[in-house]
């Protein structure tokens, strides 16, 4: 492998569920940016869990098993799939909607250790020790894995995602402490990193960006006093970082100059996550979805949910915009004019998804914060709940999915599991 170093060195099945109140807001704004650690074992046996006395896999329902290693689909309506397999799992985060990454065919996992697995079988491909930092984001761009180094000695490290090696590295000269990686590019990884004083505090912070050819910065934006490091939620996009942060700002960048182009007042301290399409930013503002011209900050357009209630933040997939709100609905939007495309407000007794995922008609919801929850599955054409697949645990913990392929890998507290996507 060539070394490119910057400076020479189971479930029971549900189609509607009663559900507790979500703790989501409470629950986010303790774990936002705190890194706490979530602790447990390591690997269990490889291969589809058979059914077990807490509700554990679906294996007698149609359509819900695993057998003759591809030759498996996702269930009919009101039938929730069987785990093809499942694996104990360190996740090192709360409230980071980045803690699971699909590359390739390799699973990631944020936590200590840092875990790539196959996502076909569940083989753990390595693992690392101390490798990634509490409350990391996975950030990948053109094909490697950009991590803050997990001895806190200031570097930035890159990794293979497929091997867990190191293929690049950048030391910064010691200017600033702790960086952490926000985004990146082709050209560039994006940072938010303290300023390291003479006496080597830190009581100011600056966004950066790190040439991947050269290891350095190229541009350096002292932010405001007072912004914190914690609670960013950014995204880079055509030569744009945008980004939201706990002081209820929205910011965009020119992303190869660090030129600020606008920043705008939100009316709440965006936690999740926000959505950047064809020059156009979309965000969660309390009751209103709204869509901002990426380059001037001119509106393009604001759709309102019911009063008293908000939007938790969107996702763009395959042209469509999704979002639930705090109603227990769900909504599908035309992104270029915010005209809805379905709504569905029969949610009140499930918990609502809050990041999504999709393959072919279906879209995929991991929930949050609710022992009822799981992963959802809803017909992408009318909004209508399918299944939800649950692992029995009956944990309050966040759940997380991504697609790969034909399969789902979904993360829930202290097991990874992956699930039939086609």
């Amino acid at each position: 492998m060539t070394t490119r170093n910057a400076n020479s060195q189971e479930a029971p099945a549900r189609s509607a569920q009663s559900a507790t109140l979500p703790r989501r807001n409470l629950l986010r704004m303790a774990g936002a940016g705190l890194g706490l650690v979530l602790t447990g074992a390591l690997t269990t046996a490889c291969g589809p869990e058979e059914p077990d006395p807490a509700g554990g896999a679906a294996a007698s329902k149609p359509g819900g098993g695993a057998e003759g290693g591809d030759a498996f689909t996702t269930p009919p309506a009101g039938t929730a799939p069987r785990a093809l397999w499942q694996h104990e799992a360190k996740a090192g985060t709360l409230g980071n909607q980045e803690v699971l990454a699909v590359a390739g065919n390799v699973v990631l996992v944020a936590g200590d250790p840092l875990v790539g697995r196959d996502l076909a079988t569940g083989e753990q491909l390595w693992s690392l020790e101390g490798a990634a930092q509490p409350g990391a984001r996975l950030i990948i761009s053109e094909g490697t894995l950009y991590l803050a180094s997990g001895t806190y000695d200031g570097d930035l490290v890159g990794l293979d995602p497929a091997t867990g090696k190191e293929t690049w590295r950048s030391r910064l000269d010691g200017r600033y402490a702790q960086p952490r990686p926000v985004g990146a590019d082709k050209d560039h990884v994006y940072v938010i990193a303290g300023i390291l004083e003479k006496d080597l505090s830190s009581r100011h912070n600056v966004i950066a960006a790190i040439d991947i050819g050269t290891g350095k910065a190229v541009w350096t934006e002292r932010r405001d006093a007072g912004t914190e490091e914690s609670g960013i939620t950014s995204v880079v996009r055509d030569g744009r970082l945008v980004y939201t942060d706990h002081r209820k700002n929205l910011t965009v960048r020119d992303a190869a100059t660090g030129r600020q182009l606008w920043t705008k007042k939100i009316s709440s301290s965006n936690f999740e996550r926000i959505a950047v399409q064809e020059g156009v930013v979309y965000v969660a503002d309390g009751r209103h979805l709204r869509a901002w011209s990426v380059e001037d900050g001119s509106e393009r357009w604001s759709l309102a949910t019911e009063e008293f209630s908000s939007f938790n933040g969107p996702s763009i997939l395959d042209g469509v915009l999704y979002a639930s709100d705090s109603a227990h609905a769900l909504w599908a939007v035309d992104p270029a004019t915010g005209k809805r495309r379905w709504h569905n407000p029969d949610l009140l007794d499930v918990s609502v998804p809050l990041q999504f995922a999709k393959v072919g008609d279906t879209l995929y919801g991991a929930t949050e914060f609710d022992e009822d929850g799981g992963v959802q599955a809803y017909d992408a054409r009318d909004g209508k709940l399918r299944w939800t697949y649950n692992d029995g645990k009956g944990s309050l913990e966040q759940w997380y999915v991504v697609a790969g392929g034909k399969r789902l890998a979904a993360l829930h507290g202290e097991r990874l599991q992956a699930l039939p996507a086609v």
